[in-house]
C-alpha cells in the first residue's frame, strides 16, 4: 500500500496515469533516483523510479557498479507505465555500496536482459555534512518528506532548506539552477511548512515558476554566494508534459470579455427603456 500510495503521488505530480496508458507513454523510457540526502552517500539507501516503460513489461532490472545488488522494479499497478522499488518489509533499503570511491556511476534499467534507459548515479563520500533538508517540490505536494518531487516544466514550485549544522545566519539566500527563470530567492521562516520538527532548524522557503522550455532530466540545484564553498546542492528532476499557461490566460481574458459584453447588454437594455419611455410621452 506504502508503494502504491508514494507512486500514485509522484505520477499525480505528474500529471501521468498509474492504472493504464501513462500521459507520455509513447516517449523513450526515463530512469531517476532518490535518496534521503541531496546526493547518494556511500554506503546510503537510494530509490528508483522507471518511466514510460513499454507495454507489457512485467519487471525492470536497475544495475550499477556502484549498487550492492541489482534492484527489482515492479509497475504501480497492472499496465502501467511507472515501475517502481517494493517494499521491503523486514528488509534494509537497498543500498550503495560501501566499498567504492565518490564519483558518478552509471545505472541503468534492463528488461530481459536489454538496456532501455540509463542515468548518472552521483556518490559522495560517507558522512558528508548536508543541510538536514533541501528540496523542491510542487507548490501542491506535501511538504513533510526530504525526498525532491519530480516537477515538470512551467510548473510552480516551492524550495525548502532546513538547517542546523551548516550554520546558514543570512535572511536571506540565493539558489541558482538551469530549471529556473530567474535566481531564486528564499527567505528565512517565510514559508515554513509547520512540519520541520521542533528540533531548531534554521528554515528557509521560496516560491519559483520554472521554465516551460527546460527539457526533461536531472540539474543541479546549487546556493550560491558565501554558501557556495559548502556546496549546498540538490538534483532536480524535471519530467512530464509542460503545463499550459494558456487556459488560464483563457480563462482571464473570457472573464473580461464576459464582463465586456454584459455591460454592453446593461446598457443596450437601458437605452431602449428610456426610448420606449420617450415614446409614450
Amino acid at each position: 500500500m506504502r508503494r502504491a500510495a508514494r507512486a500514485c503521488l509522484v505520477a499525480g505530480l505528474l500529471g501521468l496515469s498509474v492504472g493504464g496508458v501513462s500521459a507520455a507513454a509513447a516517449d523513450a523510457p526515463r530512469l531517476t533516483y532518490f535518496s534521503s540526502l541531496p546526493r547518494v552517500e556511500v554506503g546510503g539507501d537510494v530509490e528508483f523510479n522507471a518511466w514510460d516503460v513499454p507495454a507489457g513489461t512485467d519487471k525492470v532490472t536497475i544495475t550499477s557498479p556502484a549498487l550492492a545488488q541489482p534492484i527489482p522494479l515492479a509497475p504501480v499497478e497492472k499496465g502501467s507505465h511507472q515501475f517502481v522499488q517494493a517494499d521491503r518489509p523486514g528488509k534494509p533499503p537497498y543500498e550503495v555500496r560501501g566499498d567504492i570511491s565518490p564519483g558518478s556511476y552509471p545505472a541503468t534499467a534492463t528488461v530481459e536482459g536489454r538496456a532501455i534507459a540509463t542515468t548518472s548515479l552521483i556518490v559522495v563520500a560517507r558522512g558528508r555534512v548536508t543541510a538536514d533538508k533541501f528540496v523542491i517540490r510542487p507548490t501542491d505536494a506535501p511538504p513533510c518528506t526530504n525526498i525532491p518531487a519530480p516537477v515538470r516544466p512551467g510548473g510552480d514550485v516551492k524550495v525548502l532548506i532546513a538547517d542546523r549544522r551548516l550554520g546558514l545566519d543570512d535572511d536571506r539566500l540565493t539558489i541558482e539552477s538551469p530549471v529556473f527563470k530567474h535566481p531564486l530567492t528564499v527567505a528565512k521562516d517565510a514559508d515554513n511548512p509547520g512540519c520541520m520538527g521542533d528540533d531548531g532548524a534554521v528554515v528557509y522557503g521560496g516560491h519559483a515558476t520554472l521554465r516551460d522550455d527546460i527539457p526533461e532530466g536531472q540539474y543541479a540545484m546549487t546556493v550560491v554566494g558565501r554558501h557556495r564553498h559548502q556546496d549546498i546542492t540538490q538534483q532536480v528532476t524535471v519530467a512530464g508534459r509542460a503545463v499550459s499557461r494558456n487556459d488560464r490566460s483563457w480563462l482571464t481574458s473570457g472573464a473580461i470579455a464576459a464582463g465586456i459584453l454584459a455591460l454592453a447588454a446593461a446598457g443596450f437594455i437601458l437605452w431602449r427603456r428610456r426610448r420606449t419611455a420617450a415614446a409614450s410621452f
